[in-house]
């Protein structure tokens, strides 16, 4: 179960984490506001405001980012001359240095990472949590309003078989360091030519083919990556297709199955992220032939 919405605004947690770390907030612009509120403001720093309940994750995002430095993978740094993380009301606030004007990485540069990270030893001075793809979506379906009787039923079902195929899957690998939400804007490229890692919070252990499918997903359902760029990721990670995999779709419909339940949560108040979500659901209905176009949220 995930925690309780909290009552304070992004906005007025990090006007009270700013005041305790002496931060300047003139200027203060809104880079993203999802699962994580972030904010870019002045002195090139970032702020990225956390769920309530999420102290101990921002912690640990704080070492991974150390941690994959130390280890020759470049990932965003934490601002280090600031205290980490300041926690207002239950939700963790944590400074970051500005990565500027930069690029999505190519799949050829993602492959390339992933296989790096891959071959990574877990660290030792901490523990990465295992990695859970159905963390949070049983939730999202059963208590979504925007769903009839007939969408919630089929997706709870839909998430259940996925959940027993999932557990079913062979361990022919053994588990490794993932990402968890590996796609191209997640290693971003500034002018300096170097592909640096961001969004750290589901850093974890798991299954290196699910680091993979959702290049595998863009390839093959939604038609966004063209073929030679799909085989410059292949060639980069080493020449394992994960699309190839028995395992395959069952990773996938669980990627997809995640696409829609974040539609679904964003619905609350939002006419185009209820419309999305409804066509997402007859996209996994099979109501509308592949390749399918799904506007981002």
């Amino acid at each position: 179960m995930s925690s309780p919405r909290s009552h304070t605004s992004a906005d007025e947690v990090l006007a009270k984490a700013a005041e305790v770390s002496g931060v300047d907030l003139r200027g203060a612009e809104v880079i993203r506001d999802g699962s994580h509120a972030i904010y870019r403001l002045a002195d090139n720093i970032v702020a990225r405001i956390g769920q309530p309940g999420s102290i101990d994750d921002a912690k640990r995002e704080l070492r991974v980012s150390q941690w994959l430095n130390d280890s020759g993978i470049p990932t965003v740094e934490a601002e280090t001359s600031l205290t980490q993380p300041v926690v207002v009301d239950d939700r963790p606030v944590t400074w970051w240095r500005l990565i500027p004007d930069h690029r999505p990485s190519t799949p050829g540069e993602l492959g390339a990472m992933l296989r790096a990270l891959h071959e990574l030893p877990p660290p030792t001075e901490f523990e990465l949590p295992a990695y859970d793809p159905f963390t949070g979506l049983e939730e999202r379906i059963d208590t979504a309003d925007m769903l009839d009787r007939d969408d919630r039923t089929w997706l709870l079902q839909h998430y259940a078989r996925l959940r027993a195929q999932y557990y079913s899957l062979p361990n022919t690998l053994s588990p490794c360091v993932i990402h968890g939400d590996a796609w191209q804007g997640n290693l971003v490229v500034p002018p300096s030519g170097i592909p640096t890692v961001l969004d750290l919070d589901k850093m974890s252990i798991g299954r290196r083919e699910w680091d993979l499918t959702q290049l595998g997903v863009d390839y093959t359902d939604f038609s966004r990556v063209p073929y030679d760029d799909y085989q410059s990721f292949v060639t980069a990670y080493g020449g394992d297709d994960v699309t190839e995999w028995p395992g395959f779709r069952i990773l996938a419909d669980i990627q997809e199955l995640r696409w829609v339940a974040f539609a679904v949560a964003q619905s609350a108040g939002n006419g185009n992220a209820a419309r999305q979500a409804k066509h997402r659901i007859a996209c996994l209905r099979g109501q509308v032939p592949r390749p399918w176009q799904w506007e981002a949220l």
